[in-house]
């Protein structure tokens, strides 16, 4: 991807972001944009650097501290957001790298995290990952079980920034952002991370704070 394609697509996405959010009321500054470069190569992710972007969110801790560190160091700061599946043996790896983590899902990672931040004494901001559809085969945790993971997450003095889902494929997804949006205010957490390259602005105008887009920014993944 060019320098050029890359200031293009990057303009496209903040554009389709600020009618969305204006279509809603809202500031453009209330989202933050999540440039997802998960399976790409640094050379796919410098276009996007060069034309200002500095919110990136990566699936993987490894695929992470293979590419970031350098390019933290060469293009101060950048803000990297773990959006991908925790395991709890990688939570302190996950908290040395990322400064914003988007898949709390359960009471054990919680711990994990809290043990990890206390030793590093840093302290990332976490997103609880509420499974919206109820699916099986994906991350989050019930919705009837989230008001014990937010005490959880609060017991253990995590910076609660808010609530992140995936809603099912090919269905409309803004009865799921509104059940989540729903979620924040019943528990007084303000952030949204809701929205990816399909549906982001959709997301926005429902409340989104946080939108992970990636194939708008990219093209399709390798």
């Amino acid at each position: 991807m060019s320098a050029a394609s890359a200031a293009e697509r990057l303009d496209e996405v903040r554009t389709a972001i600020a009618s969305a959010a204006a279509l809603a009321g809202r500031a453009r500054e209330a989202v933050t944009l999540i440039a997802v470069s998960k399976t790409h190569p640094t050379e796919a992710i410098r276009p996007l650097l060069e034309a200002g972007q500095r919110v990136f969110g990566e699936n993987r801790v490894q695929e992470a501290q293979e590419k970031w560190p350098a390019l933290k160091a060469e293009y101060p700061g950048v803000e990297l957001h773990l959006i991908g599946s925790l395991q709890s043996n990688k939570a302190a790896e996950a908290v040395a790298l990322f400064d914003v983590i988007h898949s709390v899902d359960r009471a054990s990672l919680v711990e994990a995290l809290a043990v990890a931040m206390a030793k590093q004494d840093r302290r990332p901001a976490c997103f609880l990952q509420v499974n919206i559809g109820d699916e099986p085969q994906k991350g989050g945790c019930a919705v009837a079980e989230l008001p014990g993971l937010i005490e959880a997450a609060r017991a253990a003095e995590l910076r609660v920034a808010g609530l992140m889902c995936i809603p099912p494929a090919d269905v409309e997804p803004a009865p799921y952002f509104a059940l989540l949006a729903k979620l924040a205010r019943r528990h007084g957490v303000e952030g949204l991370s809701m929205g990816m390259s399909a549906d982001y602005p959709t997301a926005v105008t429902i409340g989104a704070t946080h939108v992970r887009v990636g194939t708008a920014l990219f093209g399709e993944r390798r």
